[in-house]
């Protein structure tokens, strides 16, 4: 697993960080018409055949089997309306969101490319119901995990990144630190750096 992973919300962002070394970016669509998510999708997925980079495509998993992606994430939400029987015939791999033991739970029994866990800090992506999860809960989900691979979202920066990792975590999920940042290659750059093995 991959440590540093990537959240865009736009191709054309994919498209200019993939090519400077980034191996693991998932594309959130929220709230386009289904014909442009399905022309991101499919311009992601070609782009980082190129690149080299394993694109995965956030709850979109009907578009994701037909535009033959091979990795989706799915919300607990998603969880309810997908079909994991198809996802699997296809060879997709799926990463599923959790925030609490029964999610996680759940989650496990599905045998999952790797789990989430979020927010681990406050975060200004979006408004959450849970409360910042923090480091102890990190090093619980890990050893609940096991073999799967733990990704934490919400809140991340380098700086917070040591301590994630120190917790357990496999790999840590950016969105706003990047998108927010005023030059975004060189903060990618920077996180490229700390999450090298």
């Amino acid at each position: 697993m991959e440590r540093f992973y990537l959240i865009v919300h736009h191709v054309g962002r994919l498209e200019l960080l993939v090519p400077q070394g980034v191996k693991l970016v998932q594309l959130r669509l929220k709230d386009a018409p289904e014909a442009e998510i399905r022309r991101q999708i499919a311009r992601a997925r070609d782009h980082c055949a190129v690149h080299g980079a394993q694109l995965v495509v956030n709850d979109h998993w009907q578009a994701a089997l037909d535009l033959k992606c091979n990795f989706v994430h799915l919300g607990q939400e998603d969880m309810d309306l997908a079909d994991f029987v198809a996802l699997r015939r296809a060879g997709v791999r799926f990463g599923l969101s959790t925030h609490d033991e029964a999610e996680l739970d759940c989650a496990l029994s599905l045998d999952p490319a790797y789990v989430a866990l979020g927010p681990i800090y406050e975060t200004l992506l979006k408004k959450m119901k849970w409360a910042p999860q923090g480091l102890e809960r990190v090093r619980r989900w890990k050893a609940l995990a096991g073999a799967t691979p733990l990704i934490a979202i919400g809140g991340m920066t380098p700086e917070r990144s040591r301590g994630v990792f120190a917790a357990g975590a496999d790999g840590v999920a950016v969105v706003t630190d990047i998108q927010n940042a005023p030059d975004p290659e060189a903060r990618k750059r920077e996180w490229l750096q700390i999450c090298s093995p």
